[in-house]
């Protein structure tokens, strides 16, 4: 195995035991050792978060940012925006940091539905945005992303600039 593939499989790696993605197995026999990918399947796109993590935000008056889009508005639009710049207002419901380089952060306004209601952002590595921030992220819209072993994305912004406004008084 090069030095590449090594390292992509390793990085992979952690990410499934960072994220926390991959749903759970019964226990393998001992002579096994249970699969990171263990429930997810081969061409299925990366799950948002769960109702669960996402429940304890409010996503009630978030505002449209000036001259940007809604999370759903990115989704019904991906295919004309593929490459383009795209401003977006919403609350931050997960965030992973230091993951292949760079952190991972899940945003949503209250538009779109189950499937086109959460929007990964990517950015540099360095301070994350806490849950139930409101933010501005701004970056570059990328359609069908696939990192392999389950990770697909219909829709990611990329090398995110992300400003966490003041909280409301």
């Amino acid at each position: 195995m090069n030095k590449a593939t090594l390292g992509t499989v390793l990085a992979l790696t952690a990410l499934f035991s960072v994220t926390g993605c991959a749903k759970k197995e019964p226990a393998a026999p001992a002579a096994a050792p249970a699969s990171p990918m263990a429930g997810m399947q081969p061409g299925q796109p990366h799950p948002a978060p769960t109702a669960g993590e996402a429940a304890n935000v409010d996503l009630t008056g978030i505002a449209k940012a000036d001259g940007g889009k809604t999370v759903a508005e990115v989704y019904g639009e991906k295919a004309a925006l593929t490459g383009q710049p795209v401003t977006v207002r919403g609350k931050v419901v997960k965030t992973n940091a230091g993951i292949m380089g760079k952190n991972w952060v899940h945003v949503r306004d209250g538009s779109g539905e189950e499937g086109s209601n959460d929007l990964t952002v990517t950015t540099a590595t360095g301070a994350l945005p806490n849950v139930g921030d409101v933010v501005v992220v701004t970056g570059t819209v990328a359609v069908d992303k696939d990192f392999g072993m389950g990770y697909q994305y219909p829709v990611l912004v990329e090398e995110a600039t992300i400003v966490v406004e003041p909280a409301a008084q």
